[in-house]
């Protein structure tokens, strides 16, 4: 991938990455402290994943419009700030004796508020950043450091765990807000004027999405997609870390080496593009990435399970670092100039009430079956999924 020779470019995509980087070493930390330091029930944990979600989901609702009238780089600063305040202040009161239960859910509820934030006013930004015809470089640049903080970050926060506690991999998430809202400082581009307030207001962002076919088609996919494949990824933690005993170690390297697939794919996306055309590369991995999770229904134990989890995950996270770029680059391109924030803000909630509501569905589902059915169902429901993708000829010009 060429460099981007936009001014501000660069310091975004620092800031995305160290902050991407630090989320990724303190994955899993507050199921993590909530067990092994608060000794909570196995219920209050999942209501810590789940109600956090949806709870943040809902609140950020109103924050479309709120972002939409204001400079973007001062909300990506301010988003970055209360970041780090939310999760500072988890080994804050573990270090004084004083934290508690409540206090770790405001502070998944406050940090998952600001993320949403955080994403809608970088994707407004980045448009103001980098010219139109360079947007897919610019996502597929984001793909690929998404995909490396993956791989990576896990295993280093286990690591660090290891040596120095439950907490110190909030800590570091703390500092990469911070370390992120430093770099965004530095940025002298000038943001675009606000919209004006009359066009501003709480269901933007839907109507935007009802009245765009395409649009509403990418939105109706990525959505049910991204639902469907994230209730599966806690009972594969159950179904191999419980059922088929797999160490941790194995488990980490199940996860961790295929996600590399996603740089591939990252790095891939642009050429193949050039060669094949945008809609032909989008339609092929949207539906391959579609495809690929039924093979999660042929996991066994042994050697061979362990194989089949990283080979099955290794193509999907590829297909995915292939399209998502191109996704998210036409859903910029698409989505008219003064609405960008509300529609990014509409697309996060609902994806995230989504994963909430499926992962508690699936819960159910295992539980009254068994998780490897739940999966294999979700495999099979995600075969029907590529009929929402966008046809061609829902092909719009590129909206202001």
């Amino acid at each position: 991938m060429s460099a981007l020779p936009v001014p501000g470019f660069r310091r975004l995509w620092a800031a995305y990455a160290v902050s991407t980087y630090g989320t990724w070493i303190a994955f899993g930390a507050f199921p993590l402290i909530a067990v092994r330091v608060l000794h909570a029930s196995p219920f209050a944990v999942s209501l810590l994943e789940a109600a956090g979600l949806a709870v943040a989901a809902v609140a950020a609702l109103p924050l479309g419009p709120w972002v939409e009238r204001r400079p973007k780089r001062p909300v990506l600063i301010a988003a970055d700030l209360v970041r780090f305040l939310a999760t500072a202040s988890i080994p804050l009161t573990y270090a004084l004796g004083l934290l508690t239960y409540p206090q770790l859910l405001l502070a998944a509820t406050v940090s998952g508020t600001a993320n949403i934030a955080f994403t809608a006013a970088s994707g407004a930004y980045l448009r103001t950043l980098v010219p139109g015809d360079r947007l897919l470089a610019a996502h597929g640049r984001f793909e690929g450091t998404s995909w490396v903080a993956t791989a990576v970050g896990p295993p280093l926060g286990g690591a660090l765990t290891a040596l120095f506690g439950p907490v110190v991999t909030v800590l570091a998430d703390a500092v990469s807000y911070l370390l992120s809202a430093l770099g965004l400082a530095g940025i002298r581009a000038a943001d675009p004027p606000a919209p004006a307030r009359s066009r501003v207001h709480l269901l933007t962002g839907w109507r935007t999405l009802r009245h765009d076919r395409f649009l509403r088609r990418l939105f109706l996919n990525s959505v049910l997609v991204s639902g469907l494949i994230t209730a599966t990824v806690p009972l594969l933690a159950v179904l191999l870390l419980g059922t088929y005993h797999f160490p941790p170690w194995q488990y980490g390297l199940a996860f961790g080496v295929p996600a590399l697939g996603g740089l591939a794919g990252a790095r891939l996306s642009a050429p193949l593009v050039r060669r094949y055309g945008h809609h032909r590369v989008r339609t092929v991995s949207g539906r391959l990435r579609s495809l690929f999770p039924l093979g999660l229904a042929f996991l066994g134990p042994g050697t061979s399970g362990l194989l089949t989890v990283i080979v099955v995950e290794a193509l999907l996270i590829t297909c995915m670092g292939v399209y998502n770029p191109l996704y998210a680059t036409e859903r910029l391109r698409r989505t008219p100039a003064d609405r960008t924030a509300q529609v990014l803000t509409t697309w996060t909630v609902a994806g995230r009430l989504t994963q909430a509501a499926l992962s508690a569905l699936w819960g159910l589902l295992a539980t009254a079956t068994t998780p490897r059915t739940a999966i294999t169902l979700a495999g099979v429901l995600l075969l029907g999924t590529p009929l929402l993708l966008p046809r061609r000829d829902q092909e719009q010009p590129v909206a202001g």
